[in-house]
């Protein structure tokens, strides 16, 4: 099933381009990591904090393809929550930062997983497990 596998392709573009965009990651490592980020104050706080955020972003998305694939192998189907939760991540983003915003591949995937999990829904059997 290709949703997961979209999911994951995101998650691991999210996170190169987390690294390869003009980011803080230089400073926030030269400030030692720990606690790098908090202050508020600073000059450039919004990017350090926009740095982490994004690369959080995109291990979340793993995470959630990761899951996805898993749901896939052992059910045979998408789990309707997995297109609710892209959708409801992606609504947000792309009005917030609309039009120039990742969102939109978001709310597409959010929409194909919910349409893959309604084609899906009642047909599919479970695989069987030996050993």
């Amino acid at each position: 099933m290709w949703v997961p596998r979209l999911i994951i392709a995101t998650a691991i573009i999210h996170c190169v381009y987390g690294l390869v965009q003009p980011n803080e990651w230089a400073n926030i490592v030269r400030d030692g990591v720990v606690a790098s980020v908090v202050d508020t104050d600073s000059a450039d706080y919004f990017a350090r904090d926009a740095s982490v955020w994004f690369m959080m972003s995109g291990i979340a998305l793993l995470a959630i393809g990761a899951l996805t694939r898993y749901a896939v192998i052992e059910t045979g189907r998408i789990p309707a929550s997995v297109g609710c939760f892209l959708v409801a991540m992606g609504i947000p983003l792309t009005l917030i930062y609309f039009p120039v915003t990742g969102g939109w591949l978001v709310l597409a995937i959010g929409v194909i997983a919910l349409l893959a999990a309604r084609r899906g829904s009642g047909t599919a059997k479970a695989p069987t497990r030996t050993g």
